[in-house]
This record gives C-alpha cells, sequence and structure tokens, in this order.
C-alpha cells in the first residue's frame, strides 16, 4: 500500500543490519532527491544502537558520493549534556559513524553545547534553540528537516521525550533542558514535539523484541503522553523501520514493503 500523509506505516527486514541498511538507502536516494537543484536539507539524527548502526551503513553506501554533502545540514533529536569527546554524546557516535567520512562543511554540523562547553544545562538549551532560529522558516524558529530519525524506546519514549513527564507536552519551545532523565545520563538536551512533528518525513528505527510493545501501542493510538512515539508524525511520511522481532504486534495492514 502506498503511504498517505496521514498513515504510519512499517517496513520490517529480517535482522537489525538488514534495517540499518535499508534505512541508508532510502536516506540516501531521499537526500539526492532533496538537493538536487540545489536545495538545502536539514536532517535530524538520534544516537541509541540503530542512529549509528544506520549512519555505518550510509558511510559505506554507493551512493555516499553521489551526494552534494555542501548542501546537507545535520542535527540532533536529543543530546547528552556530557563532556564533547564523551562517548555518549550522540554527535560524536554521528561523527564517527558518519560525518568524518564525508565532506560536510563543519558550520553544516550543528551540535548541541557540550557540558565543557562553559555553559549550563539551561544555557545549552537556548543555545541550541538559537542555532536552530537562524535557520528557520516563515512560519516557525526553525528549519523543517527533510528527514527526522528517532529511536524509540521499549518505554515508549522518543528523543529525550519521556513518558509521563512534563517535556512530552511541552508547545511552548524548540528545545529543553531535560533534568533527572530516567535514562542515564540523568541531564540532556531535547527537541520538542512541535519541532519534531514539523519534519517532512518522520522515520522510527527501531529493532528488538524489547520494542514490540511500544511499537504496538505507537500504531495502536496510544495517548502520546503515556507513549510518546505515538505523537510522533511526519508532514508527508510517518515510517517505522523495524525488524522481525520488533513487528511482532504489528496488524499485517500496516506493513508496506514497497516503500
Amino acid at each position: 500500500m502506498k503511504a498517505g500523509s496521514a498513515e504510519k506505516l512499517v517496513v520490517v527486514e529480517p535482522t537489525p543490519a538488514a534495517v540499518a541498511a535499508r534505512v541508508a538507502d532510502r536516506f540516501l536516494t531521499r537526500v539526492k532527491a532533496r538537493t538536487r537543484n540545489g536545495r538545502i536539507a536539514h536532517i535530524a539524527l538520534t544516537g541509541g544502537s540503530m542512529g549509528p548502526a544506520v549512519l555505518q551503513s550510509v558511510a559505506a553506501h554507493a551512493k555516499v558520493a553521489q551526494i552534494d554533502w555542501s548542501l546537507v545540514h545535520f542535527w540532533w533529536g536529543d543530546e547528552r549534556f556530557v563532556a564533547r569527546e564523551s562517548a555518549d554524546r550522540n554527535a560524536l557516535q554521528s561523527r564517527n559513524a558518519l560525518l568524518n567520512h564525508i565532506s560536510v562543511p563543519a558550520e553544516n554540523v550543528h551540535e548541541a553545547p557540550a557540558s565543557d562547553s562553559g555553559l549550563t544545562l539551561d544555557e545549552a538549551a537556548a543555545a541550541y534553540a538559537a542555532e536552530l532560529a537562524r535557520f528557520g522558516t516563515e512560519d516557525e524558529p526553525w528549519p523543517s528537516f527533510a528527514v527526522c530519525f528517532l529511536g524509540v524506546g521499549p518505554d515508549g519514549h522518543i528523543a529525550s521525550l519521556f513518558p509521563d513527564r512534563t517535556e512530552v507536552t511541552e508547545t511552548d519551545a524548540s528545545v529543553l533542558p531535560v533534568r533527572d532523565s530516567p535514562k542515564p545520563p540523568s541531564e540532556r538536551v531535547t527537541l520538542t514535539r512541535p519541532v519534531i512533528n514539523s519534519s517532512k518525513r518522520v522515520w522510527l528505527v527501531l529493532t528488538g523484541a524489547d520494542k514490540a510493545s511500544a511499537l504496538g501501542l505507537a500504531l495502536a493510538g496510544a495517548s502520546y503522553t503515556n507513549v510518546p512515539a505515538a505523537g510522533a508524525k511526519g508532514r508527508k511520511r510517518t515510517i517505522f523501520f523495524v525488524d522481525e522481532a520488533a513487528a511482532a504486534e504489528v496488524a499485517e495492514d500496516l506493513i508496506d514493503q514497497a516503500y
């Protein structure tokens, strides 16, 4: 079936490695189409286990040389407020997996400030919001992402928007500081739902049997305050790329292997 703008559809691959390869191919195809006529593509990356795996697959793909990376800007849906070279940094993982291996200008890589930047957590969130605003659209003080990647936790969290916390329902800010995160590290910076949902395409990438329940709830229309992944929705497409283990509770009519 074809994905309509209001639909959430699922692409299933046998293994995490196959998921990463499928997403990498779709990503490069989408970025090439977006930048073909000199248009800028803003991309929001994710961390976790699958974020770097996808980027490693991108780096190894034959199509990577076909992209004019000077037209691509990279951001992150959330970031751990740790030192810049900490292994916990999403940005460091992304740099090691892909960004250090392509000719993307340094000014096109927009990291949230790290804990050793001299800024407090609140100041880091404000600085990241200001950086987003430099590339804002006519309608919003942030760019519209061509693709926003999201991981999904077993609890259904996306970015650093965790279930039943105030950050999930915030609509008056683009970036929030997060304290006492239920998942370490405890301090983070995160995009809010309005920024995520202004993306043209939201691609949620998740694997493993421990994600099956969260995926099932997200597709069934659970409350986004309880299952934040249920509230993620791209303006053009919302696609869940999953492995067979995570797809255990997915209805057949939601699967779109053609995407």
